[in-house]
């Protein structure tokens, strides 16, 4: 395997790389301090190199034969009970409107008619995507670069639950067209939310956290298809409670969506340098061409560590 020479600080747990190469097989391990190697001891590692070695930032290593380069070793602190914690109210919230979402409806029957019978799709539908956000939150890994600041954590926030606000508003006056158009919008974009959210899988998250890069399906279209979905079904909920306070709302909503879309490209781009690559090919949020096959999309790279 074709490496570069890499000098750790058992003190700090910090990593230098430097130019070189080393060959034979080599173990490769991660924890909460990020990637390190097990090197054998015939290395000519001083006491000078580790100290030296362990004042100076992360950098990139290759990791493999298989052009898998540029990978980010990026060190990292997590809380475990920090971290649980946050898990567990995510699954709280999203496993518990699931349950609600899914005991009521029994109370939408009969469906006498084509209104009826959307509006009962679209609450499976969100009740599967609410019941997946909560397994997705589970089991995801652990995040390997976080974004700092409470900006970041506002606009995810926002994002994440204000409309949740829509849904005390009355109900607007739309007429038959108007609410078969509205709960389809709400069937589709929340249907399509469910289809990204599987693809991302461990990688998701509330915040802005880079866990593992995912370039292929609904990612291989555009760089940010679950935000793209969600602001369809947001467009079919304000219709629904339409409104200037709703027409606020979604505004806020929207306003904070772009911000997270920022912010997750930021920190992306730093513990990703394939990102760039990976940008520069796919659309941001709307799409230019109908679709890419999995070789030009890429591949789904991971940098394997650990998950709102």
């Amino acid at each position: 395997m074709d490496l570069l020479q890499l000098f750790v600080s058992p003190q700090q747990k910090r990593f230098k790389i430097a130019s070189g190469s080393l060959s034979g097989t080599h173990k490769w391990r991660h924890d909460c301090a990020g990637w390190s190697i097990d090197l054998p001891p015939s290395l000519p590692f001083s006491e000078a190199d580790f100290e030296r070695a362990g004042s100076l930032p992360v950098t990139d290593a290759k990791l493999d034969q298989a052009g898998m380069a540029g990978k980010r070793i990026a060190g990292c602190s997590v809380n475990p009970w920090s971290d649980w914690s946050a898990r567990a109210a995510v699954v709280i919230v999203y496993g518990g409107s699931a349950l609600v979402g899914a005991a009521s409806i029994p109370r939408l029957l009969p469906l006498d008619n084509i209104h009826d019978l959307l509006t009962a799709a679209a609450r499976i539908a969100n009740v599967l995507f609410l019941g997946l956000v909560a397994l997705a939150t589970l089991t995801r890994l652990v995040p390997i670069m976080k974004s700092q600041g409470i900006e970041t954590r506002v606009s995810a926030l926002l994002g994440t639950f204000l409309s949740i606000a829509l849904a005390f508003l009355p109900k607007a006056e739309l007429g038959p067209i108007w609410s078969t158009v509205s709960t389809t919008l709400i069937l589709v974009g929340i249907s399509l939310s469910t289809v990204v959210l599987w693809w991302l899988g461990k990688s998701f998250s509330i915040l802005a956290e880079a866990r593992r890069l995912v370039t292929k399906g609904p990612y291989g279209i555009v760089r940010h298809p679950l935000y793209l979905c969600e602001g369809i079904a947001l467009i079919g909920m304000t219709l629904q409670v339409l409104s200037p306070l709703a027409v606020l709302v979604a505004v806020i909503v929207v306003t904070s969506q772009c911000r997270r879309m920022i912010n997750e490209e930021r920190i992306l781009r730093q513990a990703f340098p394939e990102y760039a690559a990976y940008a520069a090919a796919t659309p941001f949020l709307i799409p230019a061409r109908p679709w890419r096959s999995d070789n030009q999309a890429g591949e789904e790279l991971s940098t394997k560590a650990i998950d709102p």
